[in-house]
């Protein structure tokens, strides 16, 4: 019951997403989806309604906005999340993935092995970083974690 079975992006109010953007949003809900443990802590001596829930994410004013409903489309909780702290590691991301597709061409299987342990833990960080940003308003599994932020760098523009 403690998971998201729905996951809508908002990018209203950014500019249009490219045909690969897209697509990389499309998986990384899948996987999100697939697998996923995210809960609710209580707030004010009150338990948090039970999930599973939807999550709508959007970037709004420079901020990363959680809008969180129930299965039926209750609203349960809504936090904003500074894309400060992840900005460094979200550019660094961009930067050895770029590296990574450009090594698959051209470089034999051990540097590529190499960069791609280098993404991996990127991403890992990335993953710690969203995890301690949430604490105290959503709970999630490193996995869950993992997977939020691939969906979040593809939320965010790169350039």
């Amino acid at each position: 019951m403690n998971r998201l079975i729905r996951v809508d992006i908002d990018d209203s109010a950014m500019p249009p997403a490219s045909a690969e953007v897209q697509q990389e949003r499309r998986v990384a809900v899948y996987d999100l989806l697939d697998e996923n443990s995210f809960d609710l802590p209580g707030r004010e001596g009150q338990p948090a309604p039970p999930g599973p829930y939807g999550l709508n994410l959007a970037i709004r004013d420079g901020r990363l906005v959680f809008d969180i409903s129930t299965e039926a489309g209750g609203k349960v909780a809504e936090f904003h999340l500074s894309l400060g702290p992840f900005r460094q590691v979200v550019k660094d991301y961009f930067q050895i993935c770029a590296s990574y597709y450009d090594a698959v061409k051209t470089m034999p299987p051990a540097q590529i092995e190499a960069i791609d342990m280098a993404r991996r833990g990127i991403h890992n960080e990335g993953a710690r970083t969203l995890q301690e940003r949430l604490e105290g308003k959503a709970v999630v599994d490193i996995d869950t974690s993992r997977r939020l932020f691939t969906l979040i760098c593809a939320l965010i523009p790169q350039g």
